[in-house]
């Protein structure tokens, strides 16, 4: 296994724990609002160098797209939780965060009301 794909276990991991640490806090997704939740990477070097290639490829790995803005990746829901509940969604995205801002990612959590 290389150190992307662990990145990305690790990732993926603490997403879920936290999104299912909130559900059995409350038990259900029937309160709170709905929404959507989903983490951005902004890469550190430009897109058209060697260095901005290999970052974007090691993201592309990671699961992650280009957002509408195109300078920025995302992956949406990186809990896998299927409710609708916005806060146990935004906090799979902080964990994830979390994880990507140890090994060194440029990471943000985001979030909208649907």
């Amino acid at each position: 296994m290389t150190d992307i794909e662990a990145i990305r276990i690790e990732m993926l991991t603490e997403a879920a724990n936290a999104a299912k640490e909130v559900y059995s806090k409350y038990g259900t997704d029937n309160w709170g609002a709905c929404g959507f939740a989903w983490t951005t990477i902004y890469p550190t070097h430009k897109g058209n160098t060697k260095a901005g290639k290999a970052e974007r490829a090691v993201l592309k790995q990671m699961g992650f797209e280009k957002d509408w803005t195109g300078k920025a990746y995302q992956i949406w829901n990186p809990s896998n939780y299927h409710g609708q509940n916005i806060e146990i969604k935004e906090a799979g995205s902080i964990a994830a965060a979390a994880v990507l801002k140890r090994h060194g990612f440029n990471a943000y959590a985001n979030s909208r009301l649907d």
